[in-house]
């Protein structure tokens, strides 16, 4: 599934550029999934975009962000554009998108995917040097990794969640919080008092 963002605030002519470079970086007539990222330009990149899913190039059509201060603005997105997409930071420690945004995509049939699961690192300096609870097992979870992926993955809302990683380790163990059980309503709660009393 191959996946890419329009990232520029220059305009129809810089996203198409963009776009015909992804094609050609990846030597793919067709690309799944092309998101206007962090909104720049969203009106303009949006229509490329669907110009690109009606010729048989795009297969999905979405909208990126990584910043609550954007929250207002993509409601108002998601509210008015047709999409298949949205890609937002969510995570343990950054809970903000919950409380309306993946809400709303559920109700309007979007995939939500979820960027920065770890709060780029803040999750793990918050419980550096402090054991897995033991209740964690209920879960089948093995790692810190694990816990915070599976706190997301247990939303029914999410789709799927890109974690970053280029350390082969990391993949492995992050790979895990996608087997066995995850977490119910009444221990993801359990999960967010633990994280706030950090």
């Amino acid at each position: 599934f191959f996946a890419t963002k329009i990232s520029t605030g220059g305009g129809r002519e810089a996203g198409l550029g963009q776009v015909e470079g992804s094609h050609r970086s990846w030597g793919r007539e067709t690309i799944d999934l092309n998101q206007v990222h962090n909104l720049q330009d969203v009106d303009i990149h949006l229509r490329t975009i669907r110009q690109a899913k009606e010729e048989g190039r795009t297969r999905y059509v979405g909208v990126t962000t990584s910043f609550p201060r954007q929250y207002q603005q993509m409601e108002q997105v998601l509210r008015n554009e047709a999409l298949d997409f949205v890609q937002l930071n969510y995570s343990l420690g950054e809970r903000g998108a919950a409380e309306r945004l993946i809400p709303l995509a559920q109700d309007l049939g979007i995939a939500v995917v979820v960027n920065e699961p770890y709060n780029v690192g803040r999750l793990f300096a918050a419980v550096g040097g402090r054991d897995l609870p033991d209740w964690a097992a209920e879960f089948d979870c093995q790692s810190w990794g694990q816990f915070f992926l599976k706190y997301i993955l247990a939303n029914p809302a999410v789709t799927v969640v890109i974690p970053a990683t280029s350390d082969p380790e990391h993949l492995v163990d992050n790979m895990g919080a996608g087997v066995g059980r995850l977490p119910d309503e009444r221990t993801r709660r359990r999960m967010e008092d633990l994280f706030d009393e950090l």
